[in-house]
């Protein structure tokens, strides 16, 4: 399809102040984060309110996703001292609400469920207020691996689709769709009361059609938090951006969301699987009926 390489004028971001931004990497120094590792675009705003998605595994992922910009290649052994830096790290930053995301790990026998289950209990340890989504990839749909990472009880447990079927095979290279669905319905199943989370992006050439189609498959899950944003080149190694999406797009893909009974949508251009996720997490445990709009509208409000 025809790249799109015209950035439409309501696609900016404000920039935050730097100070903070330099003191929250200063403190974040010693452990990786996805925030770096995939140049997300919020970066700076995260930062200024001193909020971090962590990556652990190491900085190498197995696989080669078109859209992604994290290093690919052999990873590292684990590092049995990663659980113990990260929960000295939040404590530091004074996190109450914390992130937990991988590279993919195909080398390990359980994808890596181990080290997420003792990032979980680590933070906990340190922290006894806080709050934990994790967001894992597919772990090849092994249930011991899904278990191990359930047991320790995070407050979310999020693996993001991403895109629709008909593009895994250039989006995400050794991934397949109906695994990916079958972890958040695993996960589900699994984890009762625990929410869980998925996340999609457009842009890369999907149609109304196929979005609504995929929107319906996640929630069929069980899936209870969806969020939806812009594909944006991270890399001209990465794939092309086919179409830049309307904001008015953004709030339709929400509005149809909520009516196929997602607990909580969040769609907007610079909306990612972590953003502003202890608002929305609060607001959909606190008052769900009411979260569905009230954050969503913060949410767009923020992104531009």
């Amino acid at each position: 399809m025809k790249e799109e390489t015209r950035w439409p004028a309501w696609l900016k971001k404000r920039l935050s102040p730097g100070e903070e931004v330099k003191r929250m990497k200063e403190m974040l120094s010693g452990v990786d984060t996805v925030c770096e590792s995939s140049l997300c675009p919020n970066l700076n705003e995260c930062y200024s309110r001193r909020f971090a998605t962590f990556l652990i595994l190491g900085s190498h992922c197995t696989r080669s996703c078109g859209f992604c910009s994290v290093e690919k290649g052999v990873p590292k052994e684990i590092d049995l001292k990663e659980p113990a830096r990260i929960a000295e790290i939040v404590d530091k930053i004074g996190l109450k609400y914390a992130v937990i995301t991988s590279v993919t790990r195909d080398d390990l026998k359980d994808g890596g469920a181990s080290q997420f289950a003792k990032v979980v209990r680590a933070i906990k340890r340190s922290r006894k207020d806080i709050r934990i989504e994790v967001l894992v990839p597919d772990f090849k749909a092994d249930i011991k691996a899904i278990r191990k990472v359930i047991k320790p009880v995070p407050d979310i447990f999020g693996h993001n689709i991403e895109t629709i079927a008909r593009l895994y095979p250039v989006a995400r290279n050794g991934a397949d769709y109906k695994r990916s669905l079958g972890v958040l319905s695993c996960a589900k199943e699994i984890a009762g009361p625990i929410l869980t989370k998925s996340g999609i992006m457009l842009g890369l050439g999907e149609t109304k059609e196929e979005v609504i189609d995929l929107m319906k498959d996640i929630r069929s899950t069980g899936c209870d938090i969806l969020t939806i944003g812009q594909y944006l080149r991270p890399r001209q190694s990465n794939m092309p951006v086919v179409r830049f999406l309307k904001s008015g797009e953004f709030d339709l893909y929400r509005d149809i969301g909520l009516k196929l009974g997602f607990k909580f949508v969040s769609s907007g251009p610079f909306v990612r699987s972590s953003y502003f996720a202890e608002e929305a997490y609060r607001e959909c445990v606190r008052n769900p009926s009411e979260a569905r709009d009230s954050i969503c509208g913060i949410m767009m409000l923020a992104s531009f």
